[in-house]
């Protein structure tokens, strides 16, 4: 099993240090011979930032491979879903031993994502640093 994870995308926008990449992410139903006919297929776009020491040999509508190591996508996997399970889980269990309300337990699990993901948005420059996209 390979470290790095692949996608191949299409430069959209180039600014000083970042290239923007459009990447089409598609199940595995697209390339099946009857996806026209189900609706299982799926298939979505998505724009990521890569940060480059130089754009010079970049193009707008150059196909480029986008790049990430997997230790990088299990971290963000973890800040983006497992952390914030874990988070709402321990909130419902505490707000139920405290109050026994079931439904007061369970709009507080929810309304504690909040200040989780307004810190993710806080801290998103030192996430940068830590989860890494390049261009091979």
């Amino acid at each position: 099993m390979s470290d790095i994870i692949r996608h191949e995308g299409i430069v959209d926008n180039i600014e000083e240090g970042c290239v923007h990449v459009r990447i089409l992410q598609s199940s595995a139903c697209v390339a099946c011979k009857v996806a026209d006919y189900c609706n299982a297929a799926e298939s979505k776009e998505k724009l990521v930032d890569v940060y480059v020491d130089s754009t010079e040999n970049m193009k707008i509508g150059q196909t480029v491979i986008v790049a990430a190591k997997r230790k990088d996508a299990v971290k963000a996997l973890l800040w983006a879903f497992a952390i914030p399970l874990l988070v709402m889980i321990l909130v419902l269990i505490l707000i139920v031993i405290l109050t026994g309300h079931e439904g007061w337990a369970a709009i507080g699990a929810l309304l504690s994502l909040v200040p989780y993901y307004v810190l993710l948005y806080l801290l998103r420059h030192q996430m940068r640093r830590q989860i890494t996209f390049f261009i091979e």
